[in-house]
């Protein structure tokens, strides 16, 4: 059975919806409460504060995108091509990285200094992850930081872009995306084994 979430998280959530909905000032207490259909002075059992709150959102962002991006550049792999199919699970599943959130977030920091220190500091660990995937590959210093930034920063394209593109076109693209990224060409089993842990018909 699956445990219902706590009413902190529920408070969390409906944070979640209005920030994606209208930045980060449509988040106010209020609002808050008559979405749950809750009194106000009940959100101060979950939260010292709407700051308190807003934090929880960042942490939020930071432990699902930051940190399973990470995790995905460092899970085993028999050699790049797989290791670039593991992070590409990141923008496939959204459970593993929220693009609507990542946009959010960027956006906020852009009239917030402090998180824009925070997205800047991600964005570094994020590089740093995806440079030691290449260096685990044989890649030298500065060719594995070149190679990463451009599959970094193509993706954070695709976002900036609100790029749509057919599932079955973009699935058809990787394995050429892969050889611009690492110089060679993944196998064609490697995707077959990606589209079948995203439940994806390859040939659709």
């Amino acid at each position: 059975m699956t445990p219902s979430p706590s009413q902190a998280t529920l408070w969390l959530d409906a944070a979640y919806d209005l920030l994606l909905e209208g930045g980060a000032s449509a988040v106010k207490i209020l609002p808050l409460a008559q979405r749950l259909g809750q009194s106000r002075t009940s959100f101060y059992w979950h939260f010292k504060d709407r700051q308190a709150l807003l934090d929880a959102l960042i942490d939020r962002w930071e432990q699902l995108n930051t940190g399973r991006l990470i995790a995905r550049a460092e899970a085993y792999a028999q050699d790049i091509g797989e290791a670039c199919y593991n992070v590409f699970d990141c923008w496939i599943d959204q459970s593993l990285f929220d693009t609507r959130l990542e946009l959010a977030i960027r956006a906020w920091a852009n009239a917030e200094p402090a998180l824009k220190r925070r997205v800047e500091a991600a964005d570094r660990q994020r590089l740093a992850a995806i440079v030691a995937l290449f260096r685990r590959f044989g890649y030298a210093p500065a060719e594995a930081e070149v190679r990463a930034m451009t599959m970094l920063y193509t993706q954070h394209g695709y976002m900036a872009l609100g790029t749509v593109e057919p599932l079955d076109q973009r699935l058809a693209r990787m394995p050429a995306y892969i050889e611009v990224f690492t110089g060679r060409r993944p196998q064609p089993e490697q995707l077959a084994r990606f589209c079948a842990r995203h439940g994806l018909d390859q040939d659709a």
